[in-house]
C-alpha cells in the first residue's frame, strides 16, 4: 500500500505544478531565443538555460501560492501507518516561499554579475507582477474573466519576450508581429478547453472567459479568434513578419479549421467529443508553436 500513498501525494504535487503549463512555457521561451537567433542574435546558452529556470522557479510559485488560498488549513490526519496524500495550506505556501527565495537569489546574482540587464529585468518584474495578481488576494485574477488573457500575455508574450531581452538587451518589433497571433489562438484554446466544464464552473461560481460570454456567444467569439489568429500572419507579412515566416505560422490552420468543425457540431447538439476536442485544441497552439520555433532556430 505505501506506493499507492506515495503516488498519490505524488500526484497532489503534480498537479499543482501543471506539467502541460511548463512544458509550454518551454516552448514559448524557445520562441524568443529563436526570435533572436533569427535576427543574428548570438546565443549565451548558459544565459539561456538559466534564463528558463528563472520562468520555470517564476509558474512555480504562481502556482503554489494559487494552491496555498485553495487547500485546507491543514492536511488530512493519515490513518497510522499511512502518509499524507495531500499537500495542506502551510505546505504549498513553504514551498512557494522557497521557490521565491530561489528566484530571487538567482536574479540577485545575475544583477551582481551584470547578466541580467535593464529591458530583461523590467520584462522578469512585470511577469512577476502578473503572476502575483493571478494568485495572490484580493486580486487573484485566476478566478476572473479575465484569467485567459492575463495567462495568454504572460506565457505568450512576456515569457518569450524575456527570453528575447535576456540574449540582445532590448526588444524588436518582430516578436510582437509573431506573438499576436498566437494570443489570439491561446484565447480560443482556453475557450475550447473551457467547454466541457462549463456547467461545473457555474454551479461552482468559478469566473471565466467561458462564463462571461455564454456558451453560446463564446462558440462565435472561438470561430473569430482562431481565424483572426491565423490572419494575422500573412497580414503580418505586410507590415513586418519575412515570408519565410509565413508559411510556418500557417501549418496550424487545418486543425484549427478542424477544432471549428468540432465546437460548431458541438452548438448544433451533436454528441461531444471532449476528449479529441482537448487535444485538437492543444494542438492547434503547439503545432504553430513548434513550427514557428524550427523555422527561428534552423533559418
Amino acid at each position: 500500500m505505501e506506493p499507492a500513498e506515495t503516488s498519490t501525494l505524488f500526484q497532489h504535487v503534480l498537479r499543482i505544478s501543471r506539467p502541460w503549463a511548463l512544458g509550454f512555457s518551454l516552448l514559448t521561451y524557445a520562441l524568443g531565443g529563436g526570435v533572436a537567433h533569427y535576427l543574428g542574435v548570438t546565443i549565451e546558452w548558459g544565459r539561456f538555460l538559466g534564463g528558463l529556470l528563472l520562468v520555470f522557479i517564476l509558474l512555480l510559485c504562481g502556482f503554489f501560492l494559487f494552491e496555498t488560498f485553495e487547500l485546507p488549513l491543514e492536511s488530512a490526519v493519515p490513518a497510522p501507518g499511512e502518509k499524507p496524500r495531500r499537500l495542506s495550506r502551510i505546505q504549498a505556501l513553504r514551498i512557494s516561499l522557497i521557490l521565491l527565495t530561489g528566484g530571487a537569489a538567482l536574479t540577485a546574482l545575475w544583477i551582481a554579475q551584470g547578466v541580467l540587464n535593464t529591458v530583461a529585468f523590467l520584462v522578469l518584474g512585470i511577469s512577476v507582477l502578473v503572476m502575483l495578481a493571478l494568485s495572490v488576494p484580493p486580486l487573484r485574477l485566476a478566478n476572473s474573466a479575465y484569467r485567459d488573457l492575463l495567462w495568454g500575455i504572460l506565457f505568450v508574450y512576456l515569457i518569450p519576450a524575456f527570453a528575447f531581452a535576456l540574449q540582445s538587451g532590448e526588444l524588436h518589433t518582430l516578436l510582437g508581429f509573431i506573438t499576436l497571433p498566437l494570443i489570439f489562438l491561446y484565447l480560443a484554446s482556453s475557450l475550447a478547453l473551457s467547454l466541457e466544464h462549463y456547467a461545473s464552473d457555474l454551479k461552482q461560481g468559478r469566473r471565466n472567459m467561458l462564463n462571461r460570454l455564454g456558451w453560446e456567444r463564446a462558440v462565435g467569439v472561438h470561430h473569430y479568434l482562431v481565424l483572426v489568429g491565423f490572419l494575422l500572419f500573412p497580414l503580418g507579412s505586410l507590415m513586418g513578419i519575412p515570408r519565410s515566416l509565413l508559411f510556418p505560422g500557417l501549418l496550424g490552420l487545418p486543425v484549427g479549421l478542424f477544432q471549428i468543425w468540432q465546437l460548431m457540431r458541438i452548438a448544433g447538439g451533436a454528441p461531444p467529443r471532449w476528449r479529441l476536442l482537448m487535444i485538437t485544441a492543444a494542438a492547434t497552439l503547439v503545432v504553430t508553436l513548434y513550427d514557428l520555433n524550427l523555422a527561428l532556430w534552423t533559418d
